[in-house]
C-alpha cells in the first residue's frame, strides 16, 4: 500500500515539475493564484542551478523516484528513500529562498515541496517497515 501511495505522489510531483519545465522553456509565466509570486520565483536566479532549470532537476528527480519503484528490493527501497530525502532537502532550501530571499511564494513550488515531503515520509516508512531477508 505504501508503494502505491509513493507512486501516486511521485506522479503528482512529476506533473508539477513537468508543467514548470515546459513553462520555463517556453519563456512563459506560470498560472498562479498569487499575483506575480510564481513569475517572481520562476524568473529569479534561484530558478536555475549552474545553468540547469530547477524545474528540470525536479522532473528528473521525480522520474528517478518513479523508476526506483518498479522493483521492490531493499536496494531499490533505499534508493527511493535517498532520492526523496535529497529532494526534500533541496525543496527546503528552495522554500527558504522563496520566503526569505525573494519574498515571493510560488504555489507550484509549494505543491512540489509538499509532494517531496510526503515522498520522504512514505519512502522512509517503506524502507524501515520492509521485512529483512
Amino acid at each position: 500500500m505504501t508503494r502505491l501511495a509513493t507512486f501516486a505522489v511521485a506522479v503528482a510531483g512529476l506533473a508539477i515539475a513537468s508543467y514548470l519545465t515546459i513553462v520555463h522553456y517556453a519563456g512563459a509565466e506560470p498560472v498562479c493564484a498569487i499575483a506575480h509570486g510564481c513569475a517572481t520565483v520562476q524568473k529569479s536566479s534561484y530558478a536555475e542551478l549552474i545553468g540547469v532549470p530547477v524545474a528540470l532537476l525536479g522532473l528528473l528527480g521525480y522520474a528517478a523516484i518513479l523508476g526506483s519503484l518498479f522493483r521492490d528490493t531493499e536496494t531499490t527501497r533505499s534508493i527511493t528513500a535517498l532520492l526523496a530525502l535529497c529532494g526534500l532537502a533541496f525543496s527546503a532550501w528552495l522554500t527558504y529562498a522563496e520566503v526569505f530571499e525573494l519574498n515571493a511564494i510560488c504555489v507550484w513550488c509549494v505543491g512540489s515541496a509538499v509532494c517531496m515531503s510526503l515522498l520522504a515520509a512514505l519512502a522512509t516508512t517503506r524502507l524501515l517497515r520492509a521485512p529483512t531477508p
